[in-house]
């Protein structure tokens, strides 16, 4: 018989944990660096006396939002190339909820996540006990049911035993690169105390090899003929990419055979921005560079990317009538998409692989001055970009549709005569060039994805998988915490700072320096742009005033700064550019935490640039600009690929 240990379900999993790493390229790293919690009454006796008592080497870290601290630990994983994590716990009912959110952020990017909220007494002794869900139909039913959709694996231990192969599996998923993403472990309240036998062995030190699969001999083959017959074949960098270490490898195989690339949100950085074949972002918020290739590309080589409607302009982008697909992935169901020819495995491997298939066929793409031209043509554009400035009234903005009200009233409320795209560029002048910069939903992810170069291999840190606004703040922290030498920044729009910067207590508490770039231009100004330029009008998008109906009174300046300063950051407010290149100096000299609050110009961020973007429009309205705009829509419709 095996030697046992008697301990409690919670004083199990801590144990376990501590004892998880992982193996890539024969490099063993520890896999799980600690846990963040916010001690709620279902978590803080059971898990909370694990962590107190025998934490091991486990960090213990103290949330102030259930969504913000799972943010902060899906871009540490993220930042580490998914080779570690950070645990987070949660008490039952509203502590769990809020974690749902952020679990479906890590699964849609395939980010490592895993999550123990707290659960419903499994006895059902005392039911229904203290923020319990009941629903009559079912008594098995609890908050953390809502979990299954968003994780790649859940489960609910309903004894101390189940937690030996529930944390087992959950291991399976969290190192699995073509499957990871959430994993949820719902613990009842009493269950988390109980006792049991575990046998010594299921402690013992577990090495999870994360292996380089190659695509097998035959997908091989078939992708290698398909791009041998291309012209002008153009190859996509995703977040695959990224987590396969594979940038150089990717970088050698289009210098070889002559192709260029351009990058999705989460592929870009996984290749240096200064590539004489990198074309910068693709697609919706993609580079004229990119998107002007892309329209001709008769080869579409999709390297380690979902394939979202953002990259590929709704599946509007690619017009060569004639276009195929090549997709290198390693999760089948993504390599599947496009009607691709498939090569399912590592993208490092496969690349690698591919390339010998061409270099026997003596490939070269048939490129002559298209590349230099496309990429000319865009530094052109973003140095216009990086010289718009406000010339007082007569000023007009890059976005057209607005509120004639907007800009005028802004400048007199805040006195900021900031653009954004002129910010961007005295940001990347300014800022370190090793920095990493944090990015997330609103107008910033297509700014950034456009205008922001970095030759720094994770340099760029986007969650536009999700889209999840609230994301940046938290996420300056797990980045900090993945590279403690590094300066660490974020862009955030004022609309996404509001929803959710509690973790910049968690910065404090933790002694952490990172720096928020606030951009405050009153209002969710991307959507304000996406109901305007489809001639719905400024409904709810522009931070103002009720008139006891609508909210279209005047705009709602709101100081920033301050609140910063109560949290004890240091804090600037930048009203020009020259206020913004000096707090960064400024701040490069202090060790803790700054916020800046830009006073930004609405309607300054960049447009799109040879993309088209498919949304729900009202085929019916009284509104003739809408009407007008639903032809637009209907006719990219008609132009677009079917699936």
């Amino acid at each position: 018989m095996a030697e046992t240990i008697r301990m409690t379900t919670a004083q199990a999993i801590v144990k376990f944990l501590d004892n998880q790493y992982v193996s890539v390229d024969g490099k063993e790293t520890k896999f799980v660096e600690g846990f963040f919690t916010i001690f709620g009454h279902g978590i803080a006796v059971g898990l909370g006396e694990a962590l107190d008592s025998e934490p091991g080497g486990l960090r213990v870290m103290q949330g102030r939002n259930e969504q913000g601290m799972c943010h902060a630990a899906i871009a540490f994983a993220k930042q580490n190339q998914r080779r570690k994590i950070i645990a987070c716990s949660s008490s039952v009912g509203p502590g769990a909820a809020n974690m749902v959110t952020a679990c479906a952020t890590a699964t849609v990017n395939n980010i490592p996540l895993l999550v123990f909220p707290a659960d419903t007494f499994a006895s059902r002794q005392p039911d229904p006990v203290l923020q319990q869900l009941e629903q009559s139909y079912s008594l098995a039913v609890s908050t953390n049911d809502a979990f299954r959709p968003v994780c790649k694996y859940w489960d609910r231990i309903a004894r101390p035993e189940m937690v030996m192969t529930a944390l087992i599996n959950a291991m399976r998923v969290l190192t699995d690169p073509a499957e990871t993403g959430a994993c949820c472990i719902a613990l009842p309240q009493d269950v988390e105390g109980e006792s049991f036998d575990y046998p010594e062995y299921f402690f013992a030190k577990r090495v999870h090899r994360i292996t380089r699969p190659v695509a097998v001999e035959e997908e091989l083959e078939d992708a290698a003929q398909v791009i041998a017959g291309a012209k002008k074949p153009l190859v996509i960098v995703g977040g695959g990419v990224r987590y396969s270490d594979a940038g150089e490898e990717v970088e050698k195989f289009c210098e070889e055979f002559g192709i260029p690339f351009g990058e999705t949100q989460a592929g870009k950085s996984a290749c240096v921005s200064s590539h004489p074949y990198c074309l910068g972002g693709i697609g919706v918020t993609g580079t004229y560079a990119s998107n002007v290739i892309g329209k001709d590309a008769d080869v579409v080589i999709s390297i380690g990317s979902r394939m979202s409607d953002f990259t590929t302009s709704s599946k509007h982008l690619f017009q060569n009538k004639n276009v195929k697909f090549v997709s290198i992935n390693n999760c089948r169901f993504h390599a599947y998409k496009m009607d691709a020819v498939k090569a399912v495995g590592d993208a490092k491997a496969t690349v690698k692989a591919l390339a010998d298939k061409l270099r026997e066929r003596g490939y070269r793409s048939a490129y002559t001055t298209e590349i230099e031209e496309a990429k000319k043509a865009w530094d052109e554009e973003m140095e216009r970009l990086s010289g718009i400035a406000y010339t007082g009234d007569d000023f007009e903005p890059v976005i057209k549709a607005r509120d004639p009200r907007t800009i005028p009233e802004f400048v007199r409320l805040t006195e900021g005569k900031i653009t954004q795209t002129a910010a961007l560029a005295a940001i990347r002048r300014t800022i370190d060039r090793d920095a990493v910069i944090i990015t997330a939903g609103g107008s910033l992810p297509s700014c950034m994805q456009r205008m922001w170069t970095t030759d720094k291999r994770g340099g760029y840190h986007a969650e536009y998988g999700y889209s999840c606004m609230g994301y940046e703040v938290a996420a300056t922290l797990g980045v900090k915490f993945a590279e403690p030498d590094t300066e660490v920044y974020c862009v955030v729009g004022d609309a996404s700072f509001q929803m959710l910067h509690s973790e910049i207590m968690t910065i404090m508490q933790e002694k952490q320096k990172v720096n928020i770039l606030v951009f405050d231009n009153c209002g969710f100004g991307c959507i304000n742009n996406l109901e305007m330029n489809h001639g719905i009008g400024s409904l709810a998008t522009e931070f103002r005033y009720t008139d006891g109906k609508k909210p279209t009174g005047n705009l709602i300046p709101v100081n920033y700064a301050k609140v910063a300063e109560g949290y004890g950051l240091k804090s600037y407010t930048c009203r020009t550019i020259e206020e913004l290149v000096a707090a960064l100096e400024d701040a490069k000299t202090r060790t803790v935490a700054c916020l800046f609050d830009l006073k930004v110009l609405p309607k300054t961020m960049t447009d799109g640039y040879e993309s088209w973007w498919n949304v729900g429009i009202a085929t019916t309205s009284k509104k003739a600009s809408v009407r007008e705009a639903c032809e637009g829509v209907l006719k990219g419709r008609s132009e677009s690929r079917a699936y």
